[in-house]
């Protein structure tokens, strides 16, 4: 079996107490053991902590039992992603002081009422004095959590407190995890209809399909405020702006190319929309049982719906004969579906976009000698194709002009801020997509979805 690398999700903290020599020592049998040390921090009381990352639990628990045969004295050890969640990942913060008696009455009672009666005659100024303003609700009922699937609300708490934090490290924006018990379609449009009022827009999270269609179709339709299922969308800006500077690299032409797309879930399905919305005309869907066809027999609404919008030849057979011709591979299925040969079926200098996390559908050093660009999502290859490049900055855009929903043409001019993040001096076959840490991306996005909304009059503010 392959070994996986390390990885700082994996990461062991040993704090240590011990000479120079002893920690030579230390250093050595992690080295000998294949830890890697990512980080050391001295400590006031002489003591060194070491965060050792590693591939996963077989191989953190053989580095602690190397450590401790090697009689060093190890105060402490401890998972660092473990440490990191622990009492959860958010605080809720006061803006204004609380410091005496005069404070107390304009925070709250008496003074608070005034606000309150002000609102009440003047609704559009709940944006103006509540929290609202600059606030998005993360909901999800736990059914479709990353590579995980069903593992219900209470274990989705951690994905949904991670994203919140995006939102507020890379916009500025507030963000509440908001986990539903229920996987009844009407009772989460119920839910999220009735939390409404307290927030400038919900950003739907790891709901299964088919449902997660209907959901969203509905709270887009009742609610005055941005709607948007990132597992949906975010996937397709993101990969859309990908495609867009691999385009600007071959010189190939949307109307031109031959696409593929493995998985027609959530992610997929919105993925082909909008690469038939960037001119793209030949797309062919697969799923576990091979292409969608107009005609196939056992299909759902949705993917019936797919199958009328795609395969223009309707063409039958599998994952296989659908690559043959194809100039480009969208992935979001599952591991290691694909080899290096296979990829001989597809035109010359395919563009391979394997998404599925963490383990792509084909590995970029099996795909290397037969494709120039390619793009995962996963951190530790170029091109990594995240959401947060997307959904940070196109809440902060819709929630600065008070946008009534996120249209079509915002979620392109989302795509196209990102591709532009790239410059043209910079562009290359392994720096098609901006680095996640790119402060410019926000900004970028922001301006291009506040405008987009403008023009198309979706805006309460001009």
């Amino acid at each position: 079996m392959k070994k996986l690398p390390n990885s700082a999700q994996y990461s062991l903290a040993f704090n240590v107490d011990a000479g120079q020599s002893d920690l030579k020592v230390f250093k050595d049998v992690i080295a000998k053991a294949g830890g890697f040390i990512s980080n050391i921090t001295e400590k006031q009381d002489g003591t060194c902590i070491y965060e050792v990352d590693n591939s996963g639990p077989v191989h953190a628990a053989q580095l602690q039992k190397r450590v401790a045969a090697a009689d060093i004295r190890i105060i402490a050890v401890w998972d660092v992603t473990f440490k990191l969640h622990e009492e959860g990942k958010l605080i809720t913060e006061s803006k204004s002081p609380l410091c005496n008696a005069s404070d107390l009455s304009r925070a709250y009672t008496p003074g608070v009422a005034r606000v309150c009666m002000d609102i009440k005659d003047n609704p559009r100024h709940v944006y103006k004095y509540t929290i609202k303003n600059n606030t998005v609700a993360v909901v999800s009922d736990g059914t479709a959590v990353l590579g995980l699937g069903d593992i219900g609300p209470e274990a989705a708490m951690p994905v949904m407190e991670g994203k919140a934090q995006l939102f507020h490290e890379f916009a500025g924006l507030n963000a509440f995890p908001v986990c539903l018990d229920t996987k009844d379609p009407d009772a989460i449009i119920a839910a999220v209809r009735h939390i409404a009022p307290g927030f400038g827009g919900i950003n739907l999270e790891d709901i299964a399909a088919p449902r997660c269609f209907a959901i969203e179709k509905a709270l887009i339709e009742e609610l005055d405020i941005p709607v948007f299922h990132d597992d949906q969308h975010g996937t397709a800006v993101v990969l859309t702006a990908g495609v867009l500077n691999a385009l600007r690299i071959n010189g190939k032409k949307p109307q031109n190319l031959k696409a593929v797309v493995c998985g027609v879930g959530a992610a997929g399905t919105s993925c082909t929309a909008m690469l038939i919305k960037l001119g793209v005309e030949n797309i062919i869907g697969c799923d576990r049982k091979g292409i969608l066809y107009k005609g196939r027999p056992g299909m759902n609404e949705v993917k019936e719906r797919y199958a009328a919008m795609t395969n223009p030849d309707n063409i039958k057979g599998d994952l296989f004969k659908a690559l043959s011709g194809a100039d480009l591979f969208v992935g979001l299925s599952g591991p290691d579906l694909l080899h290096g040969e296979d990829l001989k079926l597809m035109r010359k200098n395919p563009m391979i976009f394997a998404m599925s996390n963490p383990v792509p559908e084909i590995m970029p050093e099996e795909a290397r000698p037969y494709a120039e660009i390619i793009a995962t999502g996963r951190s530790d290859y170029p091109n990594q194709l995240n959401n947060v490049l997307c959904f940070p900055g196109l809440f902060k855009g819709a929630l600065q002009v008070k946008a009534r929903k996120i249209s079509e043409k915002m979620k392109m001019a989302a795509a196209e801020a990102i591709s532009k993040c790239v410059a043209d001096r910079e562009l290359r076959s392994d720096y098609i997509i901006p680095d996640v840490f790119n402060r410019n991306v926000v900004p970028a996005v922001a301006r291009a979805v506040a405008e987009t909304a403008r023009t198309e009059k979706l805006a309460r503010m001009v």
